[in-house]
């Protein structure tokens, strides 16, 4: 590719790079090694949010290297930088998981903040942990600069006495030492080898979830996102990102041509169809408002429910990312619901074809049982359901996904925090058939709507995963299973029916109908609701505080900001 195809005078770069009043500027550049030719040349932004907290993120420098090679080869001029994140597995259980949900904005607010501040005309994001995906994508949208997304990849599967472990056999563990059925040798054998490389979770929770959603809304090269972080072909897949990402620069294919509304129903169904997280409610709303799309809890439950379940992945099934991508990959489950007549095919990619295109030589793997055809799906309706009711008048989101029995009734045992509850679970002070309630855990009162693994998998570990249902205002983690309903609005904390729930109350959950319903009468819930007052919070400042003041309600995405609906100009267009 020619330089000379790209006009400097219509790309951001031109206000660091162009005329003779950017002198100092380039004098810059200049001390950092580039040649006249690099730095007339397009400046891409190559994002990642490496860290040393976690297998996560720990490749992505690595990776980040072939990819500045694929743009260095397409005549760009690549400009590494990285930014935050926060590794829910490190942050569950305790405080730290509010800062979780948190980081996802500060990570879009980080990258669209580096890209204006230094001009920066195309970006290549990368990401490896839960909230770094879609705060990645929800940057890439609110820039509208030509981009495309890398996910780091999956961690391979550990292996204990014969068989692959996760580390969602960790959690569950927990709960059986709690309870006596393993001894401290065991459990230190387990977390020694549960994760044996680098990359995240393996089984489809937040991170894989999410990036499925990027291969299937079309951000993602087919394939980048499947491939486990440890396999040499994710350089390769990087390299061919970055050279990409210049040739949509020359054909100025931005996100927003990409991610239509129809590009979200297909996200929405892939979600659906490999049983994957319930976080994927909450981001693919704040990913849409990015675009300026309306899409909320409702709209992505109701593709939810008319798609079929087909690809049996851990936790609620038996395989890891691993195993999907030697069964065929990502386009392997999208070539299923192309066939089955659910995904859009006609919506565009980064690739600069359409879903149809790209899917069209993916031949049907029949040797792997990851993977079903749509008439033949685990489940005729998807793995994951909303809700709405009297109790969640705003909604509620469930991963049934591998679950026996979707409906369950009881009395309320209510909890003001998750440590609360984590206690009673840790001390088995609880009973069968209880409806456990954690509130005050949503994104304004926790703040910072933490999830609840921790809790779940602990229940879980006691044999008590069928026994017992748990509702919250905060979320769950993908690895979560067993009845688990998050994301419950309003939150307690703006005085929703959550916080007025009593112990005793009957609460019924029907994930068949889509129901949730406390037996309160609505006389009852306005007396309460009028002796009821707002809860103070011990985070009176920082970024914690900060994010409390601003973020709106998980029905929407929890976001942070107007969206596109406020936008006069984009970036890319200043």
């Amino acid at each position: 590719m020619n330089a000379n195809v790209f006009d400097k005078s219509r790309l951001p770069s031109r206000h660091v790079t162009e005329g003779p009043e950017r002198a100092p500027h380039r004098s810059y550049l200049y001390a950092m090694g580039l040649t006249s030719e690099q730095i007339h040349q397009p400046l891409v932004g190559v994002a990642t949010a490496w860290n040393e907290a976690a297998p996560c993120n720990i490749s992505l420098a690595r990776q980040a290297q072939a990819v500045k090679k694929g743009v260095a080869a397409a005549r760009g001029t690549p400009r590494e930088f990285t930014t935050i994140t926060v590794t829910d597995g490190m942050a569950m259980g305790h405080a730290g998981m509010k800062s979780s949900l948190a980081s996802r904005d500060v990570i879009a607010d980080s990258v669209e903040l580096t890209m204006r501040g230094h001009c920066y005309d195309a970006l290549v994001a990368m990401a490896g942990c839960d909230k770094s995906l879609p705060g990645m994508m929800m940057a890439m949208i609110r820039l509208n600069v030509p981009s495309i997304f890398i996910y780091g990849g999956s961690i391979l599967p550990g292996r204990f006495r014969g068989r692959d472990v996760v580390v969602q056999d960790l959690f569950e563990a927990v709960g059986l030492h709690s309870v006596g059925k393993m001894d401290n040798e065991t459990l230190d054998e387990l977390e020694r080898v549960a994760c044996p490389s680098a990359g995240s979770c393996g089984g489809q929770y937040t991170a894989n979830t999410m990036a499925m959603v990027a291969e299937a809304i079309g951000l993602a090269l087919p394939y980048s996102c499947g491939a486990p972080a440890p396999y040499e072909i994710r350089d390769a897949l990087c390299a061919a990102a970055g050279e990409q990402v210049m040739e949509l620069l020359r054909l100025n294919l931005r996100p927003r041509d990409i991610v239509t509304r129809r590009a979200f129903e297909n996200a929405a169904m892939v979600v659906a169809a490999t049983g994957g997280s319930t976080n994927a409610a909450l981001h693919l709303p704040a990913m849409a408002h990015e675009a300026g799309i309306e899409l909320d809890i409702f709209d992505v439950g109701e593709i939810f429910r008319r798609t079929p379940y087909i690809a049996d992945l851990k936790p609620g099934g038996k395989y890891v990312a691993k195993d999907m991508f030697e069964a065929g990959g990502i386009p392997q489950v999208m070539k299923a619901l192309l066939d089955g007549g659910f995904l859009h095919g006609d919506c565009m990619t980064v690739t600069g074809r359409t879903i149809a295109e790209n899917l069209a030589n993916v031949k049907w793997n029949e040797h792997q049982d990851v993977v079903r055809t749509t008439d033949n799906p685990i489940s005729p309706t998807g793995g994951v359901v909303s809700l709405r009711g009297n109790l969640a008048p705003d909604g509620a989101i469930v991963k049934v996904a591998g679950m026996k029995h979707l409906r369950f009734s009881g009395p309320a045992r209510c909890f003001d925090n998750e440590e609360a509850c984590f206690d009673a679970v840790s001390h088995r002070a609880y009973q069968e058939g209880e409806v456990l309630v954690i509130r005050y855990e949503g994104p304004k009162g926790g703040p910072g709507m933490r999830e609840m693994l921790s809790t779940t998998a602990a229940l879980y570990g006691q044999g008590m995963g069928d026994k017992v249902a748990l509702i919250t205002d905060g979320r769950f983690s993908g690895a979560t299973r067993g009845f688990c309903i998050g994301h419950v609005g309003p939150e307690a904390a703006v005085g929703g029916p959550i916080a007025l729930v009593r112990d005793g109350d009957m609460i019924t959950i029907d994930a068949v109908e889509g129901t949730i319903e406390v037996a309160v009468s609505d006389e009852e819930m306005a007396r309460r609701r009028a002796e009821w007052k707002p809860r103070e919070t011990e985070y009176g400042s920082g970024a914690i505080w900060k994010y409390a003041q601003s973020v709106g309600p998980a029905r929407f995405g929890g976001v942070t900001h107007p969206g596109a609906a406020r936008e006069s100009v984009s970036y890319a267009d200043q």
